[in-house]
């Protein structure tokens, strides 16, 4: 038979807001509010171009559960383009736009199908061939209850799950709709489109079992190119391709500071690397891990904002869009530091728990912006920790 061909995406956060960005100045954040929007434009030129038979979006189409209107407007035109083409979406709503959520409401076109509350079958025939979707959408923000013995088993035609979840005892993630792989795989489904989780994985070949991450990266966690899968399926068979969507992205770049003689040396070192690494990726936000640093003449004690503001100068108002957001420099001036000073510090910053962090934090969160942070994992308390150490080290060092 000739394969099925779909498109699965998730978790767009269309609008969203993006984290650790306060330095960059009003144009950036322009450029980089209007990144979900233009990877989402580039879903949506992909799916007219290639003409799929139906496409999957996996919860989390809206950053809030106040879905910004701005944000509708967008998503409702793009699903008229497809309309336009015949393409029918199947969608649920995942714990950013779950339907407990109040928003002003903008209507879709009737190509768009939303999974309720409930799980439901829904289903299709393409060139003969029944295809039945399973899914829901998230009734509320907290959807802690497995939803998986909700779920049928396959029986004929071309099964496909829909879950915007996590799985069971994930340490890194908040724990949503939970499963385990070998629940999912006993529902003999051909092919199991999750959401939730913004890197791209798969947790199982037979049957896929997969998560396509984000469209588009939102902060340093979010590293790397984003985008979605095109799937094409029969019933024994399964092939995916992924498409890269990332308007900006997020990375890493690593500079060898070897040889460098004067300040101007180290900043012609940098822009190279820079530009070479645009050449290949785009438009990028850019973490500089500094190596080699043996004898370089430049002061490292000195404020890293100097750095990052002469380097930022040089990419104003360029394209490929450039916004560098952190230098790392190595931490071996931590040794001139008395360790009757640091260690009592560092031991209390190691000893403390996700408890002693929550509690740190919990007044930002209360307030009514809180609603739109994402909740801290134990990833980022083990990277606070460690800035934290550093801060301790550099502020010692300027005291001297």
């Amino acid at each position: 038979m000739e394969p099925i061909r779909f498109l699965h995406t998730a978790d767009l956060h269309l609008d969203s807001p993006f984290k650790g960005m306060a330095a960059a100045g009003p144009d950036e954040l322009a450029r980089l509010q209007q990144s979900t929007f233009a990877a989402f434009d580039r879903f949506i030129a992909y799916a007219v171009k290639e003409r799929p038979d139906f496409i999957v979006i996996v919860g989390d189409l809206y950053d809030g559960e106040d879905r910004s209107l701005r944000a509708q407007i967008r998503f409702q035109q793009g699903m008229q383009q497809l309309q336009k083409v015949n393409i029918p979406v199947y969608l649920s709503y995942g714990n950013h736009d779950h339907l407990a959520g109040r928003w002003t409401r903008v209507s879709l076109p009737e190509n768009v199908h939303v999974f309720s509350e409930q799980v439901e079958q829904k289903q299709l025939m393409i060139r003969d061939e029944k295809v039945y979707l399973h899914g829901f959408s998230y009734p509320q923000r907290h959807v802690k209850e497995s939803m998986i013995k909700q779920y049928p088993e396959a029986t004929d035609g071309i099964h496909i799950g829909l879950l915007h979840g996590s799985v069971a005892g994930d340490a890194v993630h908040a724990v949503y709709a939970p499963f385990t792989v070998s629940e999912l795989q006993d529902k003999h489904y051909h092919y199991w489109a999750l959401g939730h989780i913004h890197k791209r994985q798969v947790l199982s070949q037979e049957p896929p079992i997969v998560y396509p991450g984000n469209i588009q990266g939102r902060h340093r966690n979010e590293q790397g190119r984003k985008g979605f899968y095109e799937v094409s399926l029969t019933p024994t068979h399964t092939s995916m391709k992924f498409i890269g969507t990332s308007d900006i992205v997020f990375t890493s770049l690593t500079v060898s500071c070897k040889g460098i003689e004067y300040a101007d040396d180290w900043i012609a070192a940098c822009q190279e690397a820079i530009d070479q690494l645009t050449a290949e990726t785009g438009s990028v936000i850019i973490e500089l891990v500094m190596e080699h640093t043996e004898g370089l003449p430049i002061d490292l004690a000195k404020a890293d904002e100097e750095w990052l503001d002469i380097l930022r100068e040089q990419y104003e108002a360029m394209e490929p869009f450039v916004w560098i957001s952190a230098i790392e420099w190595p931490r071996k001036r931590d040794a001139v530091i008395p360790n009757s000073l640091v260690e009592p510090v560092e031991e209390t910053i190691t000893s403390w728990g996700t408890d002693d962090w929550n509690d740190l934090v919990k007044e930002v969160y209360s307030h009514k912006a809180g609603r739109y942070l994402e909740a801290l994992t134990p990833a980022d308390f083990e990277r606070l920790k460690q800035q934290a150490t550093t801060l301790l080290a550099n502020e010692m060092l300027k005291e001297g």
